[in-house]
């Protein structure tokens, strides 16, 4: 198996008094955090907050900008011209930008969020879109993209670094998507279930559906959502059974690109 792999999740999800996800336990066992900036989800103080959770145990900070759709979790498909998403991306990494900077902090990856994070999966358009606002904010950050989505072309074909992702706590289908959540299965609740994903598509190098097919990837890194309930208990098993194997669980500014 590769030697190094690195684990995220999607914190600061949270707004004003509603709380979402456990995001004090759950930085103690990731390596990078990718902060809600506001439009999905977060907002100035909970990015503030998440951001100093980061620094305060060694976690990489990245941007997590989703549609404007506060009330769906932006997970709500928006259809947009192609320049104001591109801009949209750069005013979100823009504020956590500033609000890192402000703590002695350097927002170093990006990922999309939801809806538009699927839609940018399979439509070039959108994924150039997206790679463009994050090069317009800053040429070195690192692109997380969906292992074997448009986002990984559209980002190598700008000079963007690109770490392939896979999810810790999501099935596939065989065309290579996440599982829908309406369907059964396609959530990974069970940390062993979990553990034996991450560990699997690793040594194959591949994303691997339950039919048993193999899609070819070099995945770099791999998300935990964290608003789900067994966000904590899926990830701590997993980073435990990463080291056990010797791999190592590096934040993305480690890893080689």
């Amino acid at each position: 198996m590769q030697g190094q792999i690195n684990l995220n999740a999607d914190m600061g999800e949270s707004f004003g008094k509603w709380k979402i996800g456990n995001d004090a336990e759950l930085i103690r066992i990731i390596r990078s955090a990718n902060v809600a900036c506001g439009f999905h989800a977060g907002d100035a103080t909970v990015m503030t907050e998440t951001v100093r959770l980061a620094l305060e145990n060694g976690a990489s900070i990245g941007a997590h900008p989703g549609f404007n759709d506060i009330w769906g979790f932006g997970r709500r498909q928006i259809q947009m011209n192609a320049r104001d998403l591109e801009y949209m991306i750069t005013y979100q990494i823009g504020a956590l930008q500033a609000i890192a900077n402000a703590a002695g902090a350097k927002v170093s990856h990006v990922k999309p969020h939801g809806a538009l994070n699927n839609m940018a999966h399979h439509d070039a358009t959108i994924a150039e879109a997206v790679a463009r606002g994050i090069r317009a904010a800053d040429r070195e950050l690192i692109f997380v993209a969906n292992a074997c989505s448009e986002m990984v072309k559209a980002g190598h074909q700008l000079g963007l670094k690109v770490a392939e992702e896979a999810y810790v706590d999501r099935t596939y289908s065989d065309a290579g998507l996440m599982t829908s959540r309406s369907l059964p299965g396609a959530m990974i609740t069970d940390p062993a279930q979990a553990a034996r994903q991450v560990l699997s598509f690793i040594e194959e190098q591949a994303i691997i559906t339950p039919s048993g097919k193999r899609i070819p990837s070099a995945i770099r890194s791999f998300c935990t959502h964290g608003d789900e309930p067994t966000a904590v208990a899926v990830a701590s098993h997993v980073r435990k059974e990463l080291e056990r194997n010797g791999i190592a669980v590096l934040p993305l500014t480690e890893m080689r690109f």
